[in-house]
């Protein structure tokens, strides 16, 4: 008797145990069961929102839940990587962010979170070029006049960008550092604003990307273009040219983005984001979208975690001797 009832107690016990490791099979195969939550670090509206909202579609239709975008706004776009870094590790909150990710470390004395080590990678996204845009009736008609008004009237030129540590920010404060002028600087919060003032004539430059930018230059009557800051000539842009050509040499910025989760979230989750994300870069609508705001998505190769680590940390590297190098910061 005693036999028997040890031997049952040992296939219930057993029983269990597989029942318990089916459920939990069975838990994670299910994932997602909730919305995903598509952190942005900045307003909606903005560049990297545009992008975020582009994308949100097709991943949520790859995932079978909903991508919900939510803008943490503030601090340079510090705050919300901070907050998806301290977010549970379960892949329901997640981050996209541009090259302000490298960028944040040498910008800024203290961050709440360190890029390299409090977050797994799901993979790059797409490079954006930006432009150099003024008013549309700013005193100057191509760029060498544009030089020649700054460098006589520096103190009484405005400079917006679309808040402290954004790329804007960066672009503006490299391009003073390489013409050798200090203009006054004016921060928004968030690129649209920034945008809205400069057609409203009540700022006199910007600097910002091409999914900001590319719907302005495109009609031809809000604003004026002074070039692109990238190498080469933009495909979509053929006739503007590029601040190097023009004399900036070297002068080369393509914002790059890519997809984050909190550090610790489980492989087969980080797999499924991968996945969601591949799907939605092949998506008719988001690569039409994507190309009439003049960027370019990534390659395949491009949108893996492992490349995204490796872009990280080569730009974090390369973004210190620059920002050190110009003598510039976010904190200034």
């Amino acid at each position: 008797m005693k036999s028997f009832t040890l031997t049952t107690r040992r296939a219930v016990a057993g029983a269990c145990a597989l029942l318990a490791l089916g459920l939990a099979t069975t838990a994670q195969a299910a994932w997602p069961d909730k919305p995903v939550t598509l952190v942005v670090p900045y307003s909606a509206g903005g560049p990297t929102d545009v992008v975020a909202r582009v994308l949100a579609v097709p991943m949520g239709q790859s995932l079978g839940q909903t991508v919900v975008v939510e803008n943490t706004v503030g601090a340079g776009g510090t705050i919300a990587p901070a907050r998806v870094a301290k977010a549970r590790n379960d892949g329901y909150t997640i981050l996209i962010h541009h090259m302000g990710m490298a960028t944040a470390p040498a910008l800024y004395k203290k961050l709440p979170y360190n890029p390299l080590t409090d977050f797994e990678y799901i993979g790059q996204v797409l490079d954006v070029p930006m432009t150099l845009l003024s008013r549309k009736d700013f005193p100057a008609n191509n760029f060498s006049e544009l030089l020649e008004y700054v460098k006589k009237n520096q103190d009484k030129v405005s400079l917006a960008n679309a808040g402290i540590g954004a790329v804007s920010q960066l672009c503006g404060m490299l391009f003073m550092d390489r013409i050798g002028v200090k203009l006054t600087t004016v921060p928004y919060k968030g690129a649209g604003p920034a945008m809205n003032d400069l057609m409203g004539g009540q700022v006199d430059l910007l600097c910002d990307q091409t999914t900001q930018t590319a719907p302005v230059i495109a009609d031809g009557k809000r604003a004026k273009v002074f070039g692109v800051t990238t190498a080469q000539r933009l495909a979509s842009m053929p006739n503007i040219p590029t601040l190097d050509e023009q004399g900036l040499k070297g002068f080369d910025l393509k914002v790059w983005h890519g997809m984050y989760a909190p550090k610790g979230t489980p492989k087969e989750v980080i797999d499924q984001l991968n996945k969601a994300l591949n799907m939605a870069l092949k998506d008719d609508n988001v690569r039409k979208r994507i190309a009439e705001l003049s960027s370019d998505l990534v390659s395949p190769d491009k949108a893996t975690p492992e490349s995204l680590r490796k872009q990280l940390e080569s730009e974090t590297a390369r973004w210190a001797k620059v920002i050190k190098a110009a003598g510039v910061s976010a904190e200034q």
